[in-house]
């Protein structure tokens, strides 16, 4: 019997915890967060109704109620409570931020880009033959690839053609070469010796140089007060050392996109597109990040859409469901094109991976088959509020990819969001 007692009451406990989440006021209890941050709006900050023995109020926010909610007004910039008690007695604490309604120009447009690398970037060794054999000085000396070089013999290096003169004259003296490198954050240095090709004549040091990187991608959006922009959405690589470049300056121009390489799975896309550095030049880039490059324009640009600043939207404001990007398939012609966010994730700290999106529109998808290179920096919008931009493709699916929050973006440009709503508070 006492087995008997014992199963019943544990049924029943059972029971009650997988019924009592169903039950409408618990249901509704359940659902209303411990913490909000919003951006400030004219419509009403809404909160659901418990029941009517329970009642919302906030301590610095005018409030109405109707049978199923209690709308707060959000004009108001800064830190709150919303409590929700039973005859005074507290039973939920919502810690409300309200931050003040940022706003930016979207971009789309498609843009070149040219960036001066900070140093003299390594990016092979190759041998070079002597009477004696062959070897690569550059190699001996322990210069790696992917390696800057920043100074020689104390003289610093801005560009490839520095590097030449100390060469030959290091040759002919038969001297070796003081190298200081930077190899990720460390700074090292070491000696390197010229040797005289056999063949050309020529003093070498057996390493292949860059000073500089060009490509494509998206404007993202511009401050409409400061002219800062951000565009690309996720850090620019060197192509054969695969890893970041640190600028010293670059530029930006006015791109037209000439051809579509459409992507398929395994195999992503790509946009063709000219342009010239010397010429439509739009501004500059101070900042090679993992969110995305960031300078300012020298001059305005038009999408032809929204010319007009939008708000921005904080991550937990992105929702799964409908919405489009901006960018550019032909010319220089700014479209917008349908997508879905698939999900999104309510990061509270910069994260590259916010969401991912889904190519809907049917035209998109016929002209491109989904998100290809140079696409990067497209904004993507929502409920007229700009909620991010597109990164990365998905190699085995080129309509699906990664997109950046705008928060982490804007950061880059100086706006900082949250901190903001702390000084106005």
């Amino acid at each position: 019997m006492k087995v008997n007692i014992r199963f019943l009451f544990g049924y029943l406990i059972l029971v009650c915890l997988f019924t009592i989440p169903f039950i409408t006021p618990v249901k509704k209890y359940l659902s209303i967060p411990n913490e909000m941050m919003i951006m400030q709006e004219n419509s009403p900050l809404i909160f659901p109704k418990i029941s009517d023995s329970i009642k919302a109020t906030a301590k610095d926010r005018g409030m109405t109620q109707t049978k199923s909610k209690y709308e707060f007004d959000q004009q108001l910039v800064g830190s709150d409570e919303i409590i929700y008690h039973v005859n005074g007695f507290p039973i939920k604490k919502v810690n409300l931020s309200v931050l003040e309604n940022k706003k930016v120009i979207p971009g789309g447009q498609s843009i070149g880009v040219q960036l001066q690398t900070r140093g003299v970037l390594v990016v092979g060794h190759h041998l070079v033959t002597t009477e004696a054999g062959t070897k690569s000085p550059g190699e001996d000396a322990d210069i790696q690839t992917g390696d800057v070089i920043l100074k020689i013999n104390n003289q610093e290096i801005k560009k490839m053609s520095d590097i030449k003169p100390l060469v030959d004259e290091a040759g002919k003296k038969d001297t070796a070469l003081s190298v200081t490198v930077k190899r990720g954050n460390e700074i090292l240095d070491t000696t390197l010796h010229p040797i005289k090709d056999k063949q050309e004549k020529e003093y070498r040091i057996g390493l292949y140089i860059r000073d500089s990187a060009a490509g494509i991608g998206t404007m993202t959006f511009v401050d409409p007060t400061t002219k800062k922009y951000g565009a690309l959405g996720h850090i620019i690589s060197d192509m054969d050392t695969k890893k970041p470049i640190d600028i010293h300056h670059g530029t930006i121009v006015r791109s037209s996109v000439t051809s579509i390489e459409k992507g398929n799975s395994g195999e992503p896309g790509e946009k063709q597109a000219q342009f010239s550095i010397k010429e439509n030049k739009i501004g500059s880039i101070d900042k090679n990040s993992p969110f995305g490059i960031f300078g300012k324009l020298d001059k305005n640009i038009s999408n032809g859409h929204y010319d007009k600043p939008l708000s921005v939207a904080l991550p937990d404001e992105v929702k799964p469901g409908p919405a489009t990007i901006l960018t550019v398939v032909e010319g220089e012609k700014v479209e917008e094109f349908s997508v879905e966010v698939v999900s999104t994730i309510p990061q509270k700290r910069p994260a590259t991976k916010g969401m991912v999106i889904k190519v809907t529109d049917p035209k998109l998808l016929e002209k491109t088959g989904g998100i290809v290179q140079g696409m990067s920096g497209s904004p993507i919008i929502q409920d007229n509020k700009i909620i991010g931009a597109v990164t990365h493709v998905f190699v085995n699916d080129p309509t699906s990819g990664y997109g950046v929050h705008i928060e982490w973006m804007l950061q880059e440009t100086g706006i900082d969001l949250r901190n903001e709503m702390a000084h106005a508070s």
